[in-house]
């Protein structure tokens, strides 16, 4: 496959694809090009998410932009390479083949970046180089030559800024103009190895029917793998032809007998020829100059330093969300007493305005007055992201959790967990092996996510009145360390048991330190407040009606409001859960916020709200006063310190989102793990909260 092989340009593109390493700034350039014309889903039968959107060249004319999921390469070890891959040969279900594919390469690591180039050009499609982050390579003292690139790849390179808009609308022009794939192969193994190659091109294209490119792509797949490989032509993989397979195995064994080092050949000698490009391209007008990236790494990832600043880092986060969010709570606070005002006073008396006022706003109110926390827990987690410290505190991290067996990869998807479970456990398909990917996602759930907030906030409240923010933190910051160590025990447990398996070993590249681009951040500080907004207004407004409904109903005649909810659905059901929770010291109230907390951790918060507020506007304090106030029959006081410990507990072990439930059931293909999930969080939460309950009481607490 060394001659020229072309494809006729076209001026008429409808679909294109952007691909990438992760990081690179592919998403970035997404977001340029679609602005808000974007559709978020998943690709047919899988869990990967696909995004796509519209680009506007001109007023009558627009075309379709898929971004693929980051990848390193195209090797097919996960399901995001296999999904880039299936995208670019057509595959894919409901997906067209794009007609153009722009590679998103960051400048400053040309040679990981490259690589995935050089498999794209593969597969014969027109291809256009957008090599981003031209500011960095500039502030290094380098400089690259953009036409000698373009030149030894034979495609076209445009370097851009994307975070800054640069080189936006000179890419744009490319694909209003087209461009043609005139590729030539320069990358050449031994010749022993070329001569086997061609001969499966020749067998894959007689019997399965394959194009040129195709056949080639796949017949490097099969030798870099030392086995046959799936083929994926409709929505079930399904093997090749028995007398394909036969005469491949021949072949492959012809090349083990002959000694020769078969499934890294390929990849030895695509760097090879990356790295003589490089040595060309680049120009280093400051080779003598001290990298201050090495000097900050040196203490950022010092052994025992690093960690610290790693824990400090994540202390002044909590800080900051105790100070700064407390003004937009209070104006969202006020907001929602006014509306709770507005409807006591001009709707009639009866249900309807109980329901409005007691179960709606207050419910509803009760959860979105967290908001401002949570927006700025994403906005320093998008920070760290950006500058590229995310990636040092994964290489930190390694330490300690390769200590548990878990993978370095792990760290990312944990961390994502921290905001919420769900992207979370999605991002752990990145991880190659099965039994890392599922142990990632079984204890990804104990990361102390962002639904967690409000419990936390509020039994912070009442645990300690008038505690100050710096104490807030801690308490904080306890919970959060208390998620990590559970998930590093229980981690270590399965890789024990369950899901044993051989260390893994970590390897990472460090990307260089870069201003955040603020834009980006407030993005995707926006999507996620759209998202928690529109839980809000669906999941959080059903459940709040849902038990506003079983609070009041069936009615009895009695002026004690406390009988009357004691005697209604949802008081019968906290009865009947009484006996097995009484032990961590919680009532039949407690345990209707417990019930309702399944659909959402947060709606505890609301549901409390209108088991202790039914008679009052929703508010804060009135009712972390509530809390304070509430008492057993005997006259004993409920929310005592132990019990609110117990609580925040109870709820960082405990498995309660019916969502975070259905992402595991479709991320592993059935009910099993899910269940298993479900049952030893239940009971670890159960255990840990009556552990410190009654190891309390011994030590004199209450």
């Amino acid at each position: 496959m060394s001659e020229n092989l072309a494809v006729k340009p076209t001026s008429s593109i409808k679909t294109i694809a952007l691909a990438g390493n992760p990081n690179s700034g592919k998403t970035t350039l997404f977001n340029a090009f679609t602005k808000l014309r974007q559709k978020v889903g998943n690709y047919p039968g899988v869990t990967v998410e696909k995004k796509s959107g519209s680009l506007a060249l001109a007023k009558d004319r627009v075309v379709n932009v898929l971004d693929l999921p980051g990848t390193y390469s195209l090797a097919v070890r996960s399901p995001d390479e296999k999904i880039a891959r299936d995208v670019l040969l057509g595959r894919a279900l409901d997906t067209p083949k794009p007609d153009m594919v722009i590679c998103v390469v960051d400048a400053n690591n040309l040679e990981r970046n490259l690589y995935l180039v050089s498999q794209i050009q593969d597969l014969g499609l027109p291809l256009v180089i957008a090599l981003n982050m031209m500011d960095e390579v500039r502030r290094d003292g380098k400089e690259i030559d953009v036409q000698l690139l373009s030149k030894e790849f034979g495609v076209p390179v445009v370097p851009m800024v994307a975070s800054q808009n640069k080189g936006i609308e000179e890419i744009k022009q490319v694909i209003a103009q087209g461009v043609e794939a005139n590729y030539r192969r320069k990358w050449l193994m031994a010749p022993d190895l070329e001569k086997q190659l061609e001969q499966i091109v020749r067998l894959l294209k007689h019997h399965e029917g394959f194009g040129e490119h195709e056949a080639f792509s796949e017949a490097v797949a099969i030798l870099s793998v030392g086995r046959t490989i799936k083929k994926s032509a409709d929505s079930a993989d399904r093997f090749y032809k028995e007398e394909l397979i036969n005469q491949i195995n021949l072949i492959q064994e012809d090349l083990k007998k002959q000694g020769l080092r078969v499934r890294s050949a390929a990849v030895e000698a695509r760097y090879e020829w990356i790295k003589s490009v490089i040595h060309k391209v680049i120009i280093d007008h400051n080779k003598q100059r001290s990298d201050l990236t090495d000097k900050i790494d040196a203490v950022l990832t010092n052994k025992f330093l690093g960690l610290l600043i790693f824990v400090g880092l994540m202390g002044l986060i909590f800080y900051m969300i105790f100070t700064i969010a407390t003004y937009p709570m209070d104006w969202i606070d006020a907001a929602f007493g006014t509306m709770s005002d507005f409807v006591m006073q001009t709707m009639p008396e009866g249900d309807l305005r109980d329901l409005v006022a007691n179960g709606i706003i207050a419910g509803v109110g009760g959860v979105v007055i967290f908001l401002p926390q949570i927006l700025i827990l994403f906005f320093f987690i998008g920070l760290l992201q950006d500058t590229g410290y995310m990636a040092r505190a994964a290489f930190i991290m390694d330490r300690v959790m390769s200590k548990v067996g878990l993978h370095g990869k792990s760290f990312i998807p944990l961390l994502s967990s921290f905001a919420c479970a769900i992207p979370g456990i999605m991002a752990a398909r990145t991880i190659e092996s099965n039994k890392d990917r599922l142990v990632t996602i079984l204890i990804a759930p104990l990361m102390s996510c962002s639904a967690r907030l409000p419990v936390y906030m509020i039994m912070i409240a009442v645990l300690i009145p008038g505690a100050s923010s710096l104490e807030k933190a801690g308490i904080m910051l306890a919970m959060y360390l208390l998620g990590i160590t559970g998930a590093g025990v229980m981690a270590w447990v399965f890789k024990s048991t369950l899901l044993k398996r051989q260390k893994p070993i970590f390897i990472m590249e460090l990307p260089p330190y870069r201003f955040p681009s603020l834009k980006a951040i407030l993005l995707h500080m926006w999507e996620r407040s759209r998202l928690f907004l529109k839980r809000a207004g669906t999941v959080i407004l059903a459940m709040s009606v849902l038990l506003w409904a079983l609070m009041t109903y069936p009615k009895h005649d009695t002026a004690n409001a406390n009988d009357a909810l004691k005697q209604s659905y949802a008081g019968r059901i906290g009865a009947f859960l009484e006996p097995a929770i009484k032990p961590l010291g919680y009532d039949w109230r407690i345990g209707v916020g417990l019930v309702g907390s399944f659909a959402a951790r947060e709606v505890f918060v609301s549901t409390m709200s209108i088991v202790f507020n039914l008679d009052e506007d929703e508010d804060t304090a009135v009712l972390r006063d509530a809390f304070r106030q509430a008492k057993w029959p005997d006259g004993r006081p409920l929310f005592t310190p132990l019990v609110c410990i117990s609580i925040m507990i109870f709820f960082v072990f405990a498995l309660q989102c019916m969502s975070t439930i259905a992402v595991v059931w479709r991320e592993t293909g059935g009910w099993q793990w899910p269940l298993f999930q479900l049952s030893y969080m239940t009971a670890l939460a159960y255990a840990a909260a009556f552990a410190v309950f009654h190891i309390g009481r011994m030590l004199g607490f209450q």
